[in-house]
């Protein structure tokens, strides 16, 4: 959209030279190994001005030298590939009662993991946790500390995008409001990105999962809560304010009547977290002592007639809130995971049979291929890519 009084700013030599270096980084990293030759072909870039970039390249650390011995006798001509050693991120999941972090290098890929027992911590003790964790990942992984450049730390909460605070957080003391980013920052001494973590098991499942099939889709997390993460065109939507897929403010809630009024935090015909689905569940497997979904599914597999109503149901409640993010966005896969949304064997097919009746052109549907390690490998993918982005920055502007 053309803003009336916008000006533009022209393009300097240091802004093509930039740009030009972000362009041969990609092919390189999805082509590996490659040649200036192919370099310059791929990127349409003449071969002297690919060989001034490989320079930088070379410089900043990001690729090295390599041979292709695939393919036999190549007359001499010499191949580029990543250095994902050149600098390391480190991920952070964190959750009501685990701690899970991993080092990663510039291709994302784990090189050592740590997790720790976090429950009943407030969200200022998570901090100290954080800190012992990256120094032993530093540690097992023999690198010296100052070779991690970034952390991305995955928050069960909204995430403002303008100041790192977290909101409508409830699982962890103290989160509410939490100055997350700014607390992260200074305690690692590195840049961090803070971000909510069903957005980054979104980011993980297009990176390394089952939403990698799409262009567009819809993560669904379904389990103690509700959570959803959308990726369109291949970029993560966060919204205005970060909040962008928190679909149960998208219906008008209905609550359990307790003496004391209405219990707002658990909907009773709508929501199909845990807590909610399983009051329907008890009064449908009465004589289930202590149940939990675990054990609604475990029967439900068994083929009792109660169990299986109470999948129907919990299969309606999904479909509504698939429905209203497809109904908006059309997206092409909808991935469910969390700990109900990943018993696909049972819920797939009466959701997609729904979804058939309710939208003229349905999503297709899948289970997580990430399971619990969704939210890591998103934060892992996130924290490759910035690190890359940093050390061009310093680059370019050292």
């Amino acid at each position: 959209m053309n803003t009336p009084g916008a000006r533009l700013t022209p393009a300097t030599s240091a802004t093509v030279r930039e740009l030009n270096l972000r362009t041969v980084w990609r092919v390189i990293e999805q082509h590996a190994p490659i040649s200036r030759a192919e370099i310059s072909r791929a990127t349409g870039i003449s071969k002297p001005t690919v060989s001034a970039v490989l320079e930088d390249l070379l410089q900043i650390g990001l690729v090295v030298e390599t041979a292709d011995a695939s393919r036999g006798f190549t007359y001499g001509a010499v191949f580029f590939k990543p250095r994902p050693e050149a600098a390391y991120a480190v991920a952070f999941d964190v959750g009501a009662r685990h701690l899970r972090a991993a080092l990663v290098g510039l291709d994302g890929a784990e090189v050592v993991r740590s997790d720790a027992e976090v429950e009943g911590r407030t969200a200022d003790s998570m901090i100290g946790a954080a800190v012992e964790l990256a120094r032993e990942l530093a540690t097992a992984a023999e690198i010296a500390p100052e070779a991690v450049k970034h952390a991305v730390v995955g928050v069960p909460g909204v995430v403002d995008r303008h100041d790192g605070s977290v909101w409508e957080a409830a699982n962890v003391p103290g989160m509410q409001g939490w100055a997350a980013r700014e607390k992260f920052s200074a305690a690692l001494q590195i840049p961090v990105t803070v971000e909510n973590d069903i957005n980054l098991a979104a980011h993980g499942e297009y990176a390394r999962g089952s939403g990698g099939t799409a262009d567009s889709f819809l993560f669904l997390s379904i389990g103690t809560g509700v959570g959803a993460g959308l990726v369109l065109g291949g970029n993560l939507v966060r919204g205005f304010k970060g909040a962008a897929g928190e679909l149960d403010s998208a219906f008008e809630p209905e609550y359990v009547d307790t003496p004391d009024g209405p219990d707002t935090d658990v909907p009773t015909t709508i929501d199909p977290c845990a807590m909610a689905i399983l009051q329907y569940a008890a009064a449908k497997l009465p004589a289930e002592q202590d149940l939990t979904m675990e054990r609604v599914f475990e029967l439900a597999r068994a083929a009792d007639a109660a169990a299986l109503d109470v999948v129907d149901e919990e299969a309606r409640r999904i479909t509504n809130y698939v429905a209203v993010a497809s109904a908006v966005v059309d997206v092409e896969l909808v991935v469910l995971g969390g700990g109900i949304g990943l018993n696909g064997d049972l819920l797939l097919t009466p959701v997609a049979e729904r979804l058939a009746m309710r939208l003229p052109y349905p999503p297709r549907l899948e289970t997580s291929a990430l399971g619990s390690g969704a939210v890591l490998a998103g934060a892992a993918a996130l924290g490759a890519s910035l690190t890359v982005e940093q050390l061009i920055r310093d680059y370019f502007r050292g």
